[in-house]
């Protein structure tokens, strides 16, 4: 029973860390799901199985936490567009892009 706990607030722990929204405005049928996941897998008998995919599925989720924290810090033009990520680049290497007249940007 303390292993499943354990694992229960584990995988709450990394959603929380994970989340984009603020925790008022998250949906709450999902941590509804989970809590009655967990409780089933308490009244019923303890499975090695079930264990091993809720480990799995708390390193899926802190792994893809902290690979979105990579990603921000060494890539920070990942998520620009293409005109955004292209005056960054001309910027890194001290140049300005030049400014085209309204009527001539899609020429």
């Amino acid at each position: 029973m303390a292993s499943t706990v354990r694992l229960y607030r584990s995988v709450v722990r990394e959603l929380n860390r994970s989340a984009i929204a603020p925790r008022e405005t998250r949906n709450k049928v999902i941590a509804s799901h989970f809590r009655k996941i967990f409780e089933d897998s308490l009244q019923g008998t303890k499975s090695d199985r079930f264990e091993k995919e809720a480990r799995d599925a708390i390193t899926f989720l802190r792994s893809q936490r902290v690979y979105k924290e990579l990603l921000d810090r060494y890539n920070p033009l990942h998520d620009l567009t293409t005109e955004e990520r292209i005056k960054a680049t001309a910027r890194r290497v001290g140049l300005d892009m030049p400014l085209t007249p309204e009527g001539e940007e899609d020429k």
